[in-house]
């Protein structure tokens, strides 16, 4: 069995998640990339990584749902034998909307998705890597986002919310398991060009916010990859429960 390290991407077909998956095939890991319900994105960023000679495994969990992320590191287990590093990037928004006319349905599937899936995702990583439970072990960094510091009025409290609540997770986290061989860090991705602005009713949005962005440009799936897969390799060795932006200034 090979002794390469073993990251679990969820959300990795699309967009940023996508983007980590491939980068961190290149950079020598086995890549297992979670699925909600699009297979063909998955297989098509799987068949990149093999075609490039990465090995990677596609794996459907919707991780709103706990019994599915059980499910989902349970197939890791199978087929990798090992993890080394899980990346929280599933994520949703939804269309833009004041707070007073959110649904409640709205507001608990964002919760549940956004926060308590990250959350039950770290907790099965942790048992998995970390030393108090036999691990070797590793290194967690979930995705958070500049709308906590920006709010998002009249789009996406409730997004935004649930991020700040990431954050939060984040240093507990951290502080909580330092010393057993796990880091837990953030990334807070501004505009960035990914197909999540369209699942929220704005299409154009990270062109649209262009001219209020410092550097005057969204940023790339590549380019948020690129602080991720830092933060999970070695170089980030004494770097935890730290919260890094990669938003072009904003």
């Amino acid at each position: 069995m090979s002794e390469a390290p073993v990251l679990l991407v969820t959300g990795g077909s699309r967009g940023i998640g996508a983007a980590v998956s491939k980068l961190a095939a290149r950079q020598g890991w086995r890549v297992a990339v979670n699925y909600a319900s699009n297979k063909a994105a998955a297989d098509a960023v799987v068949d990149a990584i093999s075609a490039d000679g990465g090995e990677a495994l596609a794996v459907r969990a919707d991780v709103g749902n706990a019994d599915d992320i059980v499910s989902m590191f349970e197939t890791v287990d199978r087929h990798f034998g090992r993890l080394d590093g899980l990346v929280n990037n599933a994520g949703i928004v939804d269309v833009a909307q004041r707070v007073d006319e959110m649904s409640v349905d709205r507001i608990e599937r964002m919760m549940r998705v956004n926060v308590t899936g990250s959350i039950l995702c770290a907790a099965e990583a942790v048992r998995r890597m970390s030393r108090k439970h036999g691990g070797s072990g590793g290194a967690i960094v979930n995705i958070s986002s500049m709308a906590v510091i920006i709010g998002s009025p009249s789009q996406y409290v409730d997004y935004a919310a649930s991020k700040a609540a990431i954050d939060t997770f984040t240093i507990g986290l951290a502080r909580e398991i330092a010393t057993e061989g796990v880091r837990v860090n953030a990334i807070r991705p501004g505009i960035i060009d990914t197909d999540i602005h369209a699942s929220g009713g704005l299409a154009d949005r990270a062109r649209d916010m262009a001219p209020n962005i410092p550097m005057q440009r969204p940023g790339t799936a590549e380019e948020v990859a690129d602080a991720v897969l830092y933060l999970l390799s070695p170089a980030a060795s004494y770097v935890t429960g730290s919260i890094l932006n990669v938003s072009g200034g904003r």
